[in-house]
Protein backbone atom coordinates (compact mmCIF):
# COMPACT_ATOMS: atom_id res chain seq x y z
CA UNK A 1 0.00 0.00 0.00
CA UNK A 2 1.25 3.59 -1.18
CA UNK A 3 2.23 5.88 1.90
CA UNK A 4 0.81 9.18 1.84
CA UNK A 5 4.04 11.76 3.30
CA UNK A 6 3.24 15.14 2.29
CA UNK A 7 5.59 17.90 3.41
CA UNK A 8 4.05 18.85 6.87
CA UNK A 9 2.54 22.28 7.67
CA UNK A 10 4.57 22.08 10.66
CA UNK A 11 7.49 19.80 11.51
CA UNK A 12 8.18 17.26 14.62
CA UNK A 13 10.61 19.48 15.25
CA UNK A 14 8.12 22.96 15.53
CA UNK A 15 5.78 20.68 17.68
CA UNK A 16 9.12 19.40 19.99
CA UNK A 17 9.82 23.35 21.10
CA UNK A 18 7.51 25.55 23.40
CA UNK A 19 4.58 25.53 24.73
CA UNK A 20 3.06 21.60 23.10
CA UNK A 21 6.49 19.84 23.90
CA UNK A 22 5.71 18.13 27.07
CA UNK A 23 2.59 16.27 24.65
CA UNK A 24 4.84 14.88 22.57
CA UNK A 25 7.60 14.12 25.11
CA UNK A 26 6.52 10.19 25.27
CA UNK A 27 5.96 10.25 21.32
CA UNK A 28 8.77 8.63 18.97
CA UNK A 29 10.60 9.92 16.26
CA UNK A 30 8.33 8.06 13.80
CA UNK A 31 5.26 8.61 15.49
CA UNK A 32 5.67 12.05 15.76
CA UNK A 33 6.26 12.03 11.99
CA UNK A 34 3.14 10.36 10.88
CA UNK A 35 1.48 12.93 13.81
CA UNK A 36 2.61 15.57 11.45
CA UNK A 37 1.32 13.69 8.62
CA UNK A 38 -2.20 13.49 10.30
CA UNK A 39 -2.63 16.82 11.19
CA UNK A 40 -1.33 18.45 7.80
CA UNK A 41 -4.45 16.41 6.18
CA UNK A 42 -6.62 17.39 8.93
CA UNK A 43 -5.93 20.78 7.99
CA UNK A 44 -6.55 19.99 4.32
CA UNK A 45 -9.56 18.79 5.14
CA UNK A 46 -10.76 20.97 6.51
CA UNK A 47 -9.84 24.04 4.49
CA UNK A 48 -11.25 21.77 1.58
CA UNK A 49 -8.10 22.32 -0.59
CA UNK A 50 -4.56 21.13 -0.81
CA UNK A 51 -2.13 23.36 1.13
CA UNK A 52 1.11 21.15 1.18
CA UNK A 53 3.42 20.97 -1.86
CA UNK A 54 1.94 18.41 -3.92
CA UNK A 55 2.93 16.58 -7.24
CA UNK A 56 1.12 15.16 -10.33
CA UNK A 57 -1.44 16.18 -9.35
CA UNK A 58 -3.97 14.98 -11.90
CA UNK A 59 -7.85 17.25 -12.88
CA UNK A 60 -10.31 16.69 -15.68
CA UNK A 61 -12.46 20.21 -16.75
CA UNK A 62 -15.14 20.19 -19.32
CA UNK A 63 -14.17 23.03 -21.97
CA UNK A 64 -17.54 25.32 -21.98
CA UNK A 65 -18.36 28.54 -22.96
CA UNK A 66 -16.47 31.68 -25.03
CA UNK A 67 -16.07 34.45 -22.69
CA UNK A 68 -18.25 37.66 -24.89
CA UNK A 69 -15.15 39.71 -24.67
CA UNK A 70 -12.81 37.60 -26.27
CA UNK A 71 -11.42 38.83 -29.37
CA UNK A 72 -12.44 36.95 -32.72
CA UNK A 73 -9.41 35.98 -34.96
CA UNK A 74 -11.41 37.81 -37.72
CA UNK A 75 -11.10 41.55 -36.01
CA UNK A 76 -8.79 42.73 -38.30
CA UNK A 77 -7.05 44.50 -35.79
CA UNK A 78 -3.03 44.54 -36.17
CA UNK A 79 -0.75 42.18 -34.16
CA UNK A 80 2.11 40.44 -33.14
CA UNK A 81 3.98 38.17 -36.36
CA UNK A 82 3.19 35.08 -33.52
CA UNK A 83 -0.96 35.95 -33.14
CA UNK A 84 -1.09 36.21 -36.67
CA UNK A 85 0.46 33.05 -37.06
CA UNK A 86 -1.44 32.22 -34.62
CA UNK A 87 -4.56 32.81 -36.07
CA UNK A 88 -3.87 31.70 -39.17
CA UNK A 89 -3.35 28.37 -37.57
CA UNK A 90 -6.80 28.71 -35.84
CA UNK A 91 -8.82 29.82 -39.32
CA UNK A 92 -7.13 26.77 -40.51
CA UNK A 93 -8.85 24.30 -38.14
CA UNK A 94 -11.71 25.96 -38.59
CA UNK A 95 -13.54 28.33 -35.48
CA UNK A 96 -10.90 30.89 -34.59
CA UNK A 97 -13.22 32.76 -33.15
CA UNK A 98 -15.07 30.02 -31.45
CA UNK A 99 -12.84 28.47 -29.70
CA UNK A 100 -12.50 27.99 -25.79
CA UNK A 101 -9.48 29.96 -24.00
CA UNK A 102 -9.31 29.42 -20.39
CA UNK A 103 -9.54 26.67 -17.40
CA UNK A 104 -9.49 27.55 -13.87
CA UNK A 105 -7.52 24.76 -11.71
CA UNK A 106 -8.95 23.17 -8.63
CA UNK A 107 -5.93 24.22 -6.43
CA UNK A 108 -4.46 27.56 -6.13
CA UNK A 109 -3.27 30.19 -2.78
CA UNK A 110 -6.12 31.21 -0.95
CA UNK A 111 -3.60 33.83 0.17
CA UNK A 112 -0.41 34.45 0.27
CA UNK A 113 0.29 33.86 -3.73
CA UNK A 114 4.08 34.84 -3.43
CA UNK A 115 4.35 31.90 -1.21
CA UNK A 116 2.75 29.69 -4.15
CA UNK A 117 4.76 28.06 -6.70
CA UNK A 118 3.15 25.57 -9.44
CA UNK A 119 5.37 23.57 -11.66
CA UNK A 120 5.20 20.85 -14.72
CA UNK A 121 2.21 21.79 -16.00
CA UNK A 122 0.74 19.13 -18.63
CA UNK A 123 -2.71 19.60 -20.49
CA UNK A 124 -4.25 17.41 -22.88
CA UNK A 125 -7.70 17.89 -24.64
CA UNK A 126 -9.90 15.00 -25.81
CA UNK A 127 -11.72 16.62 -28.30
CA UNK A 128 -15.62 16.90 -28.80
CA UNK A 129 -15.07 15.43 -31.99
CA UNK A 130 -13.42 12.78 -31.29
CA UNK A 131 -8.82 12.89 -31.19
CA UNK A 132 -6.74 13.75 -28.41
CA UNK A 133 -4.17 16.35 -28.75
CA UNK A 134 -1.57 17.88 -26.23
CA UNK A 135 -1.40 21.43 -25.47
CA UNK A 136 2.70 22.39 -25.94
CA UNK A 137 3.92 25.03 -23.09
CA UNK A 138 4.40 27.47 -25.41
CA UNK A 139 0.37 27.75 -25.64
CA UNK A 140 -0.41 28.05 -22.31
CA UNK A 141 -0.11 31.47 -20.13
CA UNK A 142 -0.31 30.79 -16.61
CA UNK A 143 -1.46 29.13 -14.17
CA UNK A 144 -1.91 32.18 -11.92
CA UNK A 145 -0.86 31.03 -8.41
CA UNK A 146 -4.29 33.65 -7.04
CA UNK A 147 -6.56 32.11 -9.07
CA UNK A 148 -5.25 29.02 -11.04
CA UNK A 149 -6.39 30.40 -14.44
CA UNK A 150 -4.98 28.83 -17.02
CA UNK A 151 -4.92 30.38 -20.80
CA UNK A 152 -4.78 29.08 -23.89
CA UNK A 153 -3.64 31.47 -26.76
CA UNK A 154 -5.39 31.96 -29.70
CA UNK A 155 -4.49 29.19 -32.47
CA UNK A 156 -5.31 26.20 -29.75
CA UNK A 157 -7.94 23.99 -31.28
CA UNK A 158 -9.69 23.23 -28.48
CA UNK A 159 -14.04 24.28 -29.04
CA UNK A 160 -16.62 23.48 -26.47
CA UNK A 161 -17.48 20.54 -24.65
CA UNK A 162 -13.84 19.04 -24.92
CA UNK A 163 -12.56 17.15 -22.09
CA UNK A 164 -9.58 18.74 -20.05
CA UNK A 165 -7.06 16.70 -18.28
CA UNK A 166 -4.15 18.58 -16.62
CA UNK A 167 -1.29 17.36 -14.15
CA UNK A 168 0.53 19.39 -12.23
CA UNK A 169 2.57 20.01 -9.25
CA UNK A 170 1.62 23.02 -7.05
CA UNK A 171 1.28 23.67 -3.25
CA UNK A 172 3.27 26.34 -0.64
CA UNK A 173 6.59 26.17 -1.03
CA UNK A 174 7.26 28.57 1.80
CA UNK A 175 4.91 27.77 4.44
CA UNK A 176 2.33 30.80 5.51
CA UNK A 177 3.59 31.35 9.18
CA UNK A 178 -0.25 31.26 10.30
CA UNK A 179 -0.70 27.62 8.44
CA UNK A 180 2.74 26.65 10.32
CA UNK A 181 0.60 27.73 13.51
CA UNK A 182 -2.60 25.74 12.33
CA UNK A 183 -0.42 22.90 11.85
CA UNK A 184 0.87 22.73 15.44
CA UNK A 185 -2.16 23.24 17.01
CA UNK A 186 -4.23 20.45 15.40
CA UNK A 187 -1.17 18.35 15.75
CA UNK A 188 -1.65 19.17 19.64
CA UNK A 189 -4.92 18.49 19.28
CA UNK A 190 -4.41 14.66 17.95
CA UNK A 191 -1.37 14.59 20.53
CA UNK A 192 -3.88 15.61 23.49
CA UNK A 193 -5.91 13.13 22.21
CA UNK A 194 -4.45 10.00 22.10
CA UNK A 195 -2.50 10.31 25.87
CA UNK A 196 -4.08 8.15 28.39
CA UNK A 197 -6.70 10.38 29.98
CA UNK A 198 -5.80 9.88 33.57
CA UNK A 199 -2.78 11.99 32.39
CA UNK A 200 -2.72 15.49 32.91
CA UNK A 201 -1.26 17.55 30.31
CA UNK A 202 -3.52 20.93 30.94
CA UNK A 203 -3.90 20.89 27.27
CA UNK A 204 -8.08 20.71 26.13
CA UNK A 205 -7.77 18.82 22.94
CA UNK A 206 -10.96 20.47 21.87
CA UNK A 207 -10.25 24.16 22.13
CA UNK A 208 -6.59 23.67 20.36
CA UNK A 209 -8.60 22.11 17.16
CA UNK A 210 -11.27 24.89 17.84
CA UNK A 211 -8.22 27.49 17.38
CA UNK A 212 -6.41 25.62 14.28
CA UNK A 213 -10.26 25.76 12.46
CA UNK A 214 -10.12 29.70 13.38
CA UNK A 215 -6.89 30.12 11.39
CA UNK A 216 -7.84 27.90 9.03
CA UNK A 217 -11.19 29.62 7.97
CA UNK A 218 -9.36 32.05 6.45
CA UNK A 219 -8.24 29.45 3.94
CA UNK A 220 -11.26 27.59 3.07
CA UNK A 221 -12.58 26.81 -0.25
CA UNK A 222 -15.81 29.40 -0.30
Amino acid sequence: MAVDSPVPLATADDLQVGQFADLVRGFSPEALDVLMVEATRLCEDACGRRLAPFTGLPESHRAQGIDPDELPGDAGIPVSMQATLNMSYANALGGAGSMVRHVWLNEFAPRYPDLWQYGNLSVSLILSQGGLQRVGPAQIVGAEPDSGHVWFQLGTFLPPGSLIRVQYDGGYQTMPASLARAGKLMAASLAATELDPMVQTGHDAGALREQAEKILASYART
